[in-house]
């Protein structure tokens, strides 16, 4: 028999609350940091080799420090919980944002005007981020989940988009110096923007199971915010 899920509805008491928020904080400045960093080198790694690939992991580098700027906002005073709309709102956008691009770029790139160059920067760069990028999101997603904060897991799925668009880059930069297989990056990058829009329109509708004010209020007895919680949204791993 399978154990029972872990319930989205529990209240951290006040202590524990303050710990989860300050994790919050420290794993988005970690992004923030991270990010600043990467989008200087693929950007400029990305001039260098005239490479579309490279400049558009650097411009989705930027987005996300924008998306995790938005946590960061969120948290920065003791009323989280009334910005927490704003923040999904900000984040959502981001990855729109992400998802247009990306997309216009592939096509370009699948239609002949710009191909991914060989760029040793580049592999090692996409190579690092794909190591870093998913404990961040892992470790950013289970505090948010405990917190009961539907924006820190949502900027935890940007996070992971972009180990996505790591492994993307890594593959297509790859493929690319060994076989010349200059379809492979916007091919998979398409179908990365996809899954962009699906997580801009979750973190647009918001969640608001998770958060624990809405658990409390439902009274009825539906079970309506256990089923929309049933992808484990915020039940800690």
């Amino acid at each position: 028999m399978n154990p029972p899920p872990s319930s989205p509805t529990a209240i951290p008491p006040p202590a524990r609350r303050a710990i989860l928020i300050r994790r919050v904080r420290l794993f988005v400045a970690a992004t923030i940091t991270y990010n600043v960093v990467e989008a200087i080198v693929a950007i400029t790694a990305g001039t260098i080799a005239s490479s579309t690939a490279l400049i558009g992991f650097g411009l989705d580098s930027i987005i996300e420090v924008a998306s995790a700027a938005a946590v960061a906002w969120q948290f920065s005073g003791p009323d989280h919980e009334r910005r927490e709309r704003a923040a999904l709102r900000i984040i959502a956008l981001s990855f729109f944002a992400l998802a247009g691009y990306v997309s216009i770029e592939s096509v370009r790139a699948l239609l002949g005007t710009d191909r991914a160059e060989h760029s040793t920067i580049g592999l090692l760069l996409a190579a690092v981020s794909l190591a870093v990028m998913p404990v961040l999101s892992a470790a950013q997603r289970r505090a948010g989940r405990e917190l009961g904060s539907a924006s820190a897991v949502a900027d935890s799925k940007q996070t992971l988009l972009c180990t996505y668009l790591s492994a993307v880059l890594l593959v297509g930069l790859a493929v690319n110096s060994l076989f010349g297989w200059w379809w492979a990056d916007p091919a998979a990058a398409l179908v990365i923007a996809a899954v962009a829009v699906k997580e801009g329109r979750e973190a647009w509708r918001g969640d608001t199971c998770c958060t624990p004010a809405a658990a409390l209020t439902d009274t009825t007895g539906s079970g309506s915010d256990t089923d929309r919680c049933a992808d484990g949204c915020c039940t800690v791993d």
